[in-house]
């Protein structure tokens, strides 16, 4: 299913959770913390200005994204777990 969300709103799918920790430790399911990184599916058109204009988005579908733990709101869509959230909430676009 295809998503178009409004305004200054991006579709985010989350980086998958470590299964392990960096000393290789195995983690179970609910000791491991969800990422707070992620790719943007999708973007909306743009931030409404008060005088009617539309701000562009500063992100693009296929970024990889920085973003708080708590930041979104979690959708499910086509058995499928999606963060929905506004361009101002993302911290930083991550660079290859």
């Amino acid at each position: 299913m295809k998503i178009q969300p409004l305004h200054d709103r991006v579709v985010i799918r989350r980086k998958e959770e470590e299964t392990t920790t960096a000393s290789g430790i195995v983690l179970p399911g609910s000791a491991a913390e969800k990422p707070n990184q992620g790719e943007v599916v999708a973007v909306g058109q743009g931030r409404l200005l008060n005088n009617g204009d539309i701000h562009p988005m500063s992100v693009k579908v296929g970024d990889k994204v920085l973003f708080g733990q708590y930041a979104s709101n979690v959708v499910k869509l086509d058995g499928e777990e999606l963060l929905i959230m506004s361009e101002s909430e993302i911290f930083a676009v991550l660079e290859a």
